[in-house]
């Protein structure tokens, strides 16, 4: 039964992979244009995944849904700050400008056969478990 759950989240993920690539949501180029406000294309996938987000969030919390196992679904709610929420912002979208990619499409790319981008991905990897490190001396 293990093994049929693993399954199928490997096929939506592998559904999900040929979706970001047909809507060149993983184009170096797209997002170039993006972050230099030349297209549209980005910010309409973005928004559409803002958009599908607040509206699965809503379903969740109106209809007390329950997750794959029958238990209800919690989503608390985050601490509220302002200063923390605009420099990972920040850190986040300098990196993924540096990097021409969002963490989601670096294994999108490695599975494309982009070797390159396992650079990327070390550095993602790093930087996370640097960011465990340190959580507790950051001011959150």
């Amino acid at each position: 039964m293990k093994f049929f759950n693993l399954i199928k989240f490997v096929l939506v993920g592998f559904v999900f992979g040929i979706v970001l690539t047909k809507a060149e949501a993983v184009s170096w180029y797209r997002i170039y244009e993006m972050f230099h406000f030349q297209s549209f294309h980005m910010f309409g996938i973005i928004g559409v995944a803002v958009v599908t987000g607040v509206v699965g969030v809503q379903a969740i919390k109106r209809n007390n849904l329950k997750d794959i196992k029958g238990l209800p679904i919690v989503i608390t709610d985050k601490e509220r700050g302002f200063v923390r929420y605009v420099v990972g912002g920040i850190l986040f979208g300098l990196g993924w400008a540096l990097v021409g990619s969002c963490p989601g499409p670096i294994f999108i790319l490695l599975g494309a056969g982009f070797y390159g981008i396992i650079i990327v991905l070390a550095g993602a990897l790093l930087g996370t478990y640097l960011y465990g490190v340190f959580k507790d001396k950051l001011p959150h």
